[in-house]
């Protein structure tokens, strides 16, 4: 009785563990395609206080963002809109 149980035991812990790891691995994959919406963030197309999207370390040229989802503007700005350090 007592290897059945011990049995059971290791059974358990081996679907907790595989059923963590699942959901670490499609929370990673989930994560690097994730982007937010541009109105989550204010983007508009024209620069603010002389800020803008080509100068941002999130700018990926010729026209995206890693952070903002959908065409972005080198001209443009955000509130997710972080300088390039000089």
């Amino acid at each position: 009785m007592r290897d059945t149980h011990q049995a059971s035991r290791r059974g358990i812990l081996r679907a907790g563990l595989t059923v963590l790891a699942g959901g670490i691995i499609a929370t990673a994959a989930h994560a690097q395609d994730d982007k937010v919406e541009q109105s989550v963030v204010q983007y508009q197309t024209t620069p603010k206080d002389g800020a803008q999207c080509s100068s941002c370390v999130n700018f990926v040229a010729p026209n995206a963002c890693k952070v903002v989802s959908g065409t972005i503007s080198p001209s443009g700005w955000c509130v997710a809109y972080a300088p390039k350090s000089s």
